[in-house]
């Protein structure tokens, strides 16, 4: 099958550090021209792929100091994504919803995978207008906020299987791994982690719109002989970090739509202890890889038993539900709904 990948021009695909829509458009790309697909992937030329890549930039938007205009690069993007729509029998677009004008009137069978949030009061009547359009949920619980958008399918993130290593003995510390934002609530990750009187080592990135929440709220409960802040770490590091933790801590305060550190956590056999926002209850199992909770105090209970959960289990849910082939696998029937292939 010959197949287009749309990626963001934020990031590199995959990203150098932080970037989660990015690393999941180079998970699938690399399981699909594995299993012998022609891909096509449609990124920055900074990227590192085994499909054809196409750079639309010469370097990701983010890391490029002359600070490009963003709308400026995906509308020539676009321009030439469409323009060669007729050598694809499939396009699939991880952009949001920027390209659904052209996809409308475009030949190749066109699909997007919605990655963010979806319960901003402007996309009801947008996904209405553009009913047609087929876009894919990465959560079921993504789809809630928009019942007249066009589902055609949900497919949950998937990781390369050998990315993380099994770690069966767990460490003596908690991790936190993310956004230093409000809706992760590092804060309560912290509150948990003294109640237990048990280490917490934080790598979080700060965005600039998160700079106020760090500054006020995070950085004055730092300075907490149990907190280990280390700041954004590659993606080369991550495996010792999670795997060597006694459990992931993930008490998030929003939707979350996915949530992929949760499937690195349990590749590396880390349960995960988590508010039950979002997609959670779909990815976790509660007491079999993890627990799921509604407040601190069960949080805190929760993360003073984790050591009952068997971290093989963990791994085994993994390789089960949240491989890139089980991902790569579940877009190919999604394309043959369209193609027919």
């Amino acid at each position: 099958m010959k197949i287009a990948q749309v990626a963001p021009l934020i990031e590199s695909v995959p990203p150098k550090a932080y970037g989660g829509t990015e690393r999941v458009v180079s998970y699938l790309t690399e399981a699909l021209v594995e299993m012998g697909h022609e891909v096509t992937l449609y990124a920055s030329g900074d990227s590192k792929t085994g499909a054809r890549l196409l750079p639309m930039v010469e370097r990701s938007l983010r890391l490029d100091p002359r600070q490009p205009e963003w709308l400026a690069a995906y509308t020539v993007m676009l321009d030439r994504v469409f323009e060669s729509a007729r050598r694809y029998d499939i396009i699939h677009f991880h952009i949001d919803y920027l390209q659904f004008l052209l996809a409308r009137r475009c030949p190749t069978p066109c699909v997007t995978t919605l990655h963010g949030r979806q319960d901003l009061p402007e996309l009801e009547p947008l996904y209405r207008h553009f009913c047609e359009q087929p876009v894919v949920s990465i959560s079921d619980s993504q789809r809630e906020p928009l019942p007249t958008a066009n589902w055609c399918a949900t497919v949950h993130h998937g990781l390369p299987a050998d990315l993380y290593r099994f770690q069966p003995e767990p460490g003596r510390y908690f991790a936190f791994l993310g956004r230093m934002s409000p809706e992760k609530r590092v804060d309560r990750a912290i509150e948990i982690a003294i109640a237990c009187n048990t280490p917490l080592r934080i790598a979080a990135k700060v965005d600039p719109a998160d700079r106020r929440y760090f500054e006020n709220v995070v950085k004055p409960l730092l300075s907490h002989p149990l907190i280990d802040y280390i700041g954004e770490i590659e993606e080369g590091e991550k495996s010792d970090f999670i795997g060597g933790a006694l459990a992931l801590l993930f008490p998030i305060d929003w939707p979350e739509p996915f949530g992929l550190v949760m499937i690195e956590s349990l590749a590396c056999g880390t349960p995960v202890i988590s508010y039950a926002g979002g997609s959670v209850p779909e990815v976790l199992e509660h007491g079999v890889t993890g627990f799921i909770v509604n407040d601190q105090q069960q949080a805190i209970a929760a993360a003073r038993r984790v050591d009952r959960i068997d971290r093989r289990r963990c791994r085994e849910s993994f390789d089960k539900r949240f491989t890139a082939t089980v991902m790569a696998e579940r877009y190919l029937q999604v394309y043959r709904i369209f193609t027919g292939s």
